[in-house]
């Protein structure tokens, strides 16, 4: 069977991983995450380029010491409706400024996963979610940043769906999994293809 390694530290895509009974392991990428990003905005990239991009970039560093291994690389970016992307918050200050700019509105969170091989790309998917976003109570955004804590920094746009960060949305178009960094429903029927999971 095919060595699955997943290129990230994120928590939430090992769970969904775990909980659909995917067969891998997970390995930090050693890239420079921000120098990349500053990059591909400086060339004119997109959320959904930088996404994919950034996505390719974390497997294609993993993939080139992994021989035969199938390297999973993921990236999420949030935008606004007028184009504007916003990063993970540094602290708490920033997280809720930036809660306080999607008060209200929609945005899009948009997901890459990108497969490569012996150092080549031999698979990639994006998807984009639509996210309303509530009117909540200044009262309401203090408790959330209380219970959630420092969690909320590893995540664009500071929330976890699978937590009490759903409670922030009026309603979601598209895949929760998207949200939760990963379109899983479309590497399931690839991984199927490539017999790394049952068919």
């Amino acid at each position: 069977m095919t060595r699955l390694v997943l290129a990230s530290g994120s928590a939430s895509r090992r769970a969904m991983l775990t909980a659909a009974a995917v067969p891998f392991e997970a390995v930090r990428p050693s890239v420079d995450e921000d120098a990349a990003k500053a990059s591909l905005r400086a060339e004119g990239h997109d959320a959904r380029q930088l996404a994919d991009a950034l996505a390719e970039l974390k497997a294609l560093s993993l993939s080139r010491r992994l021989p035969g291994a199938l390297v999973l690389g993921c990236d999420s970016t949030l935008e606004l409706e007028d184009g504007t992307m916003l990063d993970k918050a540094e602290d708490r200050t920033e997280a809720a400024m930036q809660l306080r700019q999607l008060w209200g509105r929609p945005h899009k969170l948009i997901s890459a996963a990108v497969a490569c091989q012996n150092g080549v790309p031999v698979w990639r998917h994006v998807d984009a979610t639509k996210l309303h976003v509530r009117a909540f109570t200044d009262a309401f955004l203090e408790s959330y940043l209380d219970a959630e804590g420092e969690t909320i920094l590893a995540c664009v746009g500071c929330y976890r769906l699978e937590g009490m960060g759903a409670q922030l949305f009026e309603r979601i178009e598209g895949s929760h999994f998207t949200v939760m960094g990963l379109p899983l429903l479309p590497l399931l029927a690839w991984l199927r293809e490539r017999d790394v999971i049952a068919r």
